[in-house]
């Protein structure tokens, strides 16, 4: 089997929306407090959240998830835009909470203890969640070899489906520095799948 194709993200185009015509009325709805709207909200975009969550190796992504829901339903009154706004908004509160989580845990006593998460359930949910995006799941363990800034990029790009501008206000860093980042991130994956093909024609 050949190598999987590494999304570009620049050259894909955005995935079509969850609600569409309908998310004008469901969010003004969900603002005015309708367990309804909030509802039809979470499960637009609560598996997308949590798939993103679950492929960073959040230690319980499901819980996290369910915070950045209440992070958002509590604060949709300072939240203007479409639906594609929308969702960039939940990943930047979903990345900010992750980070929150990576500082915790890392000054946790007992970190070095803490059991590895199983990459290859954290593989197979994020390809459920992506589908046919990333084209083979093993771009999504790969995903985790690239340093964290990379993973960070890349993973809001294609799971998020955000914009290089929306990523950059999500991880707080310049237009520039997040296509740097993307461009190095990419470039890493292929140095990865080329030194894995020449092993393998190797031992072959």
């Amino acid at each position: 089997m050949g190598s999987p194709e590494i999304p570009t993200a620049d050259s894909t185009p955005r995935r079509a929306l969850r609600l569409g015509a309908a998310f004008p009325e469901v969010f003004d709805a969900a603002r005015a407090n309708a367990p309804w709207a909030y509802q039809r909200l979470f499960d637009a975009f609560g598996p997308l959240v949590a798939g993103y969550l679950r492929g960073q190796g959040a230690e319980d992504p499901d819980s996290m998830a369910n915070d950045v829901f209440l992070r958002a339903f509590t604060n949709l009154a300072t939240f203007h835009g479409d639906e594609g706004h929308f969702r960039s908004w939940l990943f930047t509160i979903a990345h900010h909470r992750l980070v929150d989580d990576r500082r915790r845990r890392s000054r946790r006593p007992d970190v070095v203890d803490r059991p590895i998460p199983d990459q290859r359930a954290t593989t197979d949910t994020t390809e459920a969640v992506i589908g046919q995006r990333l084209g083979d799941e093993r771009v999504a363990s790969l995903l985790s070899r690239l340093s964290p800034d990379q993973r960070d990029v890349l993973v809001l790009r294609i799971v998020g489906d955000l914009t290089v501008e929306e990523v950059a206000v999500a991880v707080r860093k310049r237009p520039g520095a997040v296509k740097a980042l993307q461009r190095r991130g990419l470039a890493a994956l292929r140095r990865i799948l080329e030194a894995e093909d020449g092993g393998a024609e190797q031992d072959s």
